[in-house]
């Protein structure tokens, strides 16, 4: 009877323990998002900081699992929160907003990075600094001013041409280019004194005409001011020399990562793009002024790309610390912890980010 209870006590004490193992061996889904090197994928493969250190763990835990790749950070951590997925992985930021999360929890930290600032290498060149001067404001200006200058050659040319014939000649052509030569050095007040209306008609024209010219070249020269201001101040990404010069500046950030809040912390003009690769292509293109991303995917196309002309800014902009997202309430989150310490303290995650990032 003892002996009986006795084994019917070990059956029923181990039942729980088989069934964790069974629920810890199962194959798990793995989401995986983010940019190189912390994901990289080649002809299906995955590796890169993050996948790797997935990878050593889950050898470690002998832990089965299969990869379910996300579009972008945000969609990756939904997933963990509605069930899609089991665990994701990738360059994803633990901050307050995601720790708040009741659905969601973080793993311990397994890289501590910072976000950057990528920008060109050097000042802009001759044709970016004279776009101010050839864009559509300053050139619809000088229309508008040819245009007003033909306007009053004719209307002076129609007042002038019987009376004055000597400085505004009947011929079309030859009285309007009179008129418009007349125009032309009594809005720039140098009054020459070659031509003058002598009729009535033509001094009230010529008086309108004074009054006009007051306030176009008041509109002219602080059009020239203007557009020489934006163009010796560097109006380029290399005049951006430290964090306040973000501000108001046309930036691109990856949507679905934490870029978009530093972003607006910095007061920026956000430029919304799918993925870095778009980001840089807008760079180089001259649309955007920088680009706010993961400094590490920054590093990283820096030397794959050593002929970009870019680089990265002097300052960081802020501190990341990126860990795995579990469900709240895992089983996996203790285990996991314990061996990404042990990982770290036995130089095993330096030698994965040194070997991808050096």
């Amino acid at each position: 009877m003892i002996r009986t209870l006795v084994l019917t006590g070990i059956v029923l004490i181990s039942l729980p323990i088989q069934t964790l193992a069974k629920e810890v061996a199962k194959e798990l889904q793995i989401g995986v998002s983010g940019s190189p090197p912390f994901v990289i994928e080649e002809d299906g493969v995955l590796s890169g900081i993050s996948v790797e250190i997935w990878k050593d763990v889950a050898e470690r835990l002998e832990q089965p699992y299969k990869f379910v790749v996300q579009p972008n950070t945000n969609a990756n951590v939904e997933a963990v929160a509605d069930g899609s997925v089991d665990l994701a992985i990738g360059p994803i930021s633990i901050t307050p907003t995601r720790l708040a999360n009741p659905k969601i929890d973080f793993t311990q930290p397994y890289y501590h990075g910072y976000e950057g600032l990528l920008i060109p290498q050097k000042p802009p060149g001759l044709i970016t600094r004279l776009r101010p001067f050839i864009g559509w404001a300053a050139l619809s200006s000088v229309g508008i001013l040819i245009t007003l200058l033909f306007i009053f050659g004719n209307l002076i040319w129609l007042a002038e041409r019987r009376k004055n014939t000597e400085q505004f000649p009947r011929h079309y052509f030859h009285g309007v280019g009179n008129g418009m030569w007349f125009g032309l050095v009594t809005l720039t007040t140098v009054g020459y004194g070659d031509r003058a209306p002598l009729s009535r008609s033509g001094r009230i024209i010529a008086g309108i005409w004074m009054v006009i010219s007051l306030v176009a070249v008041s509109s002219i020269t602080a059009g020239l001011a203007s557009a020489f201001t934006l163009s010796l101040a560097e109006i380029a990404p290399s005049a951006i020399r430290e964090k306040a010069d973000l501000r108001g500046k046309e930036i691109a950030v990856v949507e679905g990562t934490t870029s978009l809040r530093w972003g607006k912390l910095y007061e920026i003009n956000a430029f919304l793009t799918k993925d870095l690769n778009g980001a840089i292509k807008i760079l180089n293109q001259g649309k955007v002024e920088g680009i706010i991303f993961d400094e590490a995917p920054l590093r990283h196309y820096l030397k794959q790309n050593k002929k970009s002309k870019l680089k990265l800014a002097n300052f960081p902009l802020a501190i990341q610390t990126y860990g795995f997202v579990l469900p709240m309430g895992s089983p996996l989150r203790n285990q996991l912890n314990i061996e990404l310490l042990d990982m770290e303290r036995n130089g095993v995650t330096e030698r994965i980010k040194t070997k991808l990032l050096d």
